[in-house]
């Protein structure tokens, strides 16, 4: 007793000697069971859940309210689950090969998707007019950015911007394939061949249009009898397509409103895509933005930011962070796409009492990290190690590898050698990265889950009243030496937290947090990229496999860097092309071609060069083999990067004052001695930040230049801040002024 009197000491060095003698046997008693209900020693933190939950008049509960109640907190917190038993009994989108064959059902389930993906859709016509095979497909049902790429069965054909006649490069297909498409538009354009072809039999007329429906129709005639085993060697023709699929709302963006789907852009940034799955899309949870989003809506800010940030890759350049690309059907439940796009970002979730969510991707911050104490731990169970039936020894990430024709595919694994001897077996696992294209991403996302499982460590906490912040943190600290001494100063990681009244609060399932899970080295890490078969295209030559691209400044300039894997034929000249993602008008550029006659292969890759391209701007880049006779190979995947001229972030702009005035507050700061060529001053309440703050100006700078204006931002307490970019638009971090006044 003396002991604990002591270690409780500093605790409440404030106390009276006797009332730490009386809270030492309060600790004591408190100690000795795994389950036990503990009196609060503090005022817990009631947040709005308990609102939400009890109301404003107490805190009697009707039998309506505890239901409304459990089912807001049900899902407190959750994370990504990509490997073990319970991923594997959680409802999954269909594999991305399953999208090449169009489904054929009376009613078929509508068709959603985010970001770049390949599927066939749903029919709904598939009739003969004469010689000709007419079908139109519903691709998705919402509408889309762009139709990038057609396919017959395996075959890529080319299709003329606004539709017509699908070539493949041969003879095959001839001119007797023509394609037409629709991007589902709120009001769309019905398809002139198909109503003419069987308006008069009553099957389809005009007001076909698809309203808000992304489709595709296709006719196919017929040839004479001795020329359609070589027109069309494998029946009839079966469409499908690549598609860039939902528009997303980014807060980022000021140009962008959450209440104008007109103004959001597409987007591959995972955490704008769940913000949009939560909230907008018609088949996800249909959540209000204004009270999901907009509360928090800095930590949303953040998130996306990580996702966008690049990694360096092994043989250079960059890739971001997060991005997810997935399509699904309304026949799953809304939580299997929602664990996919997870799973695409180490995502963890949190529901607030008062209705806001919180994402945290797969990277670590102090900033959110919560605090357990001896008072806020009821109980707990600690697990010192896995239970034979759930042990594994290799880990192989798995993903959608648009190389590969969009099939799902392996990348280099992860495994415990010296287990495996001591097993006498190798015990194999995946992790299912279903959203993930990026094979690299698919290895970091590996590595993180593969050393989370090495931490043998976990277990469940039943956490009190006055603990609610651990329960909505990823991260918390463990400081309670009387409760969990093994645990004392160590990082969990919050894996699940439910509302759990019974228990005394919340219980929170942790596993205990890796303190390398961020470590990544490219060279040694990135593992070999998955290998791609050389399949040839109608006219014998294979397509070129993309390792990695890479902006190259060169002065005020800038050039493209692309390295293709070697096709171990000297006979093929490789080609490069690009264009602007987006020329002005919302739709893309012209294609630009770069032949390279003389490139040669080194240690299996070649590497391609292009000449100058154009400055600070997103481009779409695809390769192609043209063999020794001319005849032409299918388009790479498109791969997108940009033309970024100065990657360097300027300083922090400096001497940044906004002090307290009567009407009108004069601003000023100092832009660094460096390449620093815009400044931008923000202004906002204390509780925000830079990202989320309205920008109130915006200079063109040299080094060292001061700028200084006067702002009226009307009475209050405000915050100012100052940022800078360089020539690129790559930003600094941001300075902030002291609170200013203004009465």
């Amino acid at each position: 007793m003396e002991v604990l009197a002591l270690s409780l000491r500093r605790d409440y060095e404030n106390l009276p000697s006797e009332e730490i003698e009386i809270r030492a046997r309060d600790e004591y008693f408190y100690s000795s069971t795994k389950g036990f209900v503990k009196p609060d020693l503090r005022d817990p933190i009631f947040t709005p859940l308990f609102t939400a939950i009890l109301g404003a008049g107490g805190l009697g509960l009707s039998g309506t309210a505890l239901s409304i109640g459990v089912g807001i907190a049900s899902a407190l917190a959750t994370t990504a689950l990509t490997i073990g038993l319970q991923a594997a009994m959680m409802p999954k989108p269909p594999k991305p090969e399953k999208g090449k064959l169009p489904l054929q059902q009376a009613i078929p389930y509508r068709i959603f998707g985010y970001g770049r993906n390949r599927t066939a859709g749903a029919f709904m016509l598939w009739e003969t007019n004469g010689p000709n095979l007419i079908s139109v497909q519903a691709i998705r049902a919402h509408r889309i950015k762009s139709y990038n790429r057609f396919w017959l069965h395996d075959d890529e054909v080319t299709v003329p911007p606004g539709g017509g006649v699908a070539s493949s490069g041969s003879e095959r297909y001839g001119v007797n394939v023509g394609i037409q498409y629709r991007l589902g538009m709120a009001v769309e354009t019905a398809y002139p061949f198909v109503a003419d072809s069987f308006s008069a039999a009553g099957l389809w007329s005009y007001d076909h249009r698809g309203d808000g429906q992304a489709s595709v129709a296709m006719y196919a005639s017929a040839t004479r009898e001795k020329d359609q085993r070589k027109m069309f060697p494998y029946g009839a023709p079966r469409l499908s397509t690549e598609t860039d699929d939902y528009h997303c709302w980014d807060p980022r963006d000021p140009d962008q409103d959450p209440d104008d789907p007109d103004t959001w852009t597409w987007t591959q940034n995972t955490a704008l895509q769940i913000i949009h799955w939560r909230c907008f899309s018609e088949f996800g949870y249909r959540r209000d933005y204004r009270k999901a989003i907009l509360p928090v809506l800095d930590y949303w800010m953040e998130e996306a930011d990580i996702c966008d940030e690049d990694v360096p890759l092994a043989a250079g350049g960059t890739e971001k962070r997060y991005q997810s690309n997935i399509w699904d059907t309304t026949e799953n439940d809304p939580k299997a796409t929602f664990n996919a796009l997870l799973a695409a970002c180490d995502g963890h979730h949190v529901v607030r009492g008062d209705g806001a969510e919180i994402l945290t991707v797969g990277k670590f911050r102090e900033s959110r990290c919560a605090t357990l104490t001896d008072e806020d731990i009821l109980g707990y169970r600690v697990e010192g190690g896995i239970l034979p039936e759930d042990e594994i020894n290799r880990l192989v990430p798995t993903f959608n590898y648009p190389a590969t024709g969009y099939t799902t595919t392996d990348t280099d694994y992860y495994e415990d050698v010296d287990a495996q001897i001591e097993a006498g077996r190798v015990m194999s696992a995946q992790a299912d990265y279903a959203a993930v294209q990026q094979w690299r991403q698919a290895r970091r996302l590996g590595i993180r889950d593969w050393r989370r499982y090495l931490e043998k460590i976990r277990g469940t906490l039943n956490i009190g009243l006055c603990g609610i912040n651990a329960a909505y943190a990823r991260w918390v600290r463990v400081l309670a030496p009387i409760r969990l001494p093994k645990l004392y100063g160590d990082l969990i990681e919050n894996r699940r937290s439910v509302l759990a009244p019974a228990q005394g609060g919340f219980t929170m399932d942790f596993i205990r947090h890796p303190d390398d899970i961020d470590a990544w080295n490219p060279s040694v890490d990135e593992g070999k990229q998955p290998h791609v078969p050389g399949v040839p295209n109608a006219v014998g030559v294979v397509t070129p496999v993309i390792n990695l691209v890479q902006a190259r400044p060169n002065g005020q300039s800038v050039y493209i860097r692309v390295v293709i894997l070697d096709p171990e034929d000297t006979s093929l000249t490789p080609v490069v092309r690009y264009r602007l993602a987006d020329n002005g008008t919302g739709n893309p550029g012209a294609w630009i071609e770069q032949q390279f006659s003389g490139a040669a292969a080194s240690g299996g890759f070649i590497e391609l060069n292009t000449s100058v391209v154009p400055s600070d701007k997103l481009l779409d880049i695809q390769a192609q083999f043209i063999s020794s006779g001319g005849a032409p190979g299918n388009w790479s995947i498109t791969a997108n990067i940009t033309s970024t001229v100065d990657a360097v972030a300027p300083g922090t702009p400096t001497n940044m004052t906004a002090p307290n005035s009567v009407t009108t507050v004069p601003v000023s700061a100092k832009a660094a001695n460096d390449n620093t060529r815009y400044l931008i001053f923000k202004r906002g309440t204390t509780g925000q930040t830079f990202a989320a703050a309205t920008q109130i100006g915006r200079y063109s700078v040299t080094a060292n230049q001061v700028i200084a204006f006067n702002d009226t931002p009307g009475a209050g307490t405000w915050k100012y801040w100052c940022g800078a970019e360089n020539i690129s638009g790559v930003p600094s971090a941001a300075q902030a002024s002291a609170t200013a006044i203004v009465t």
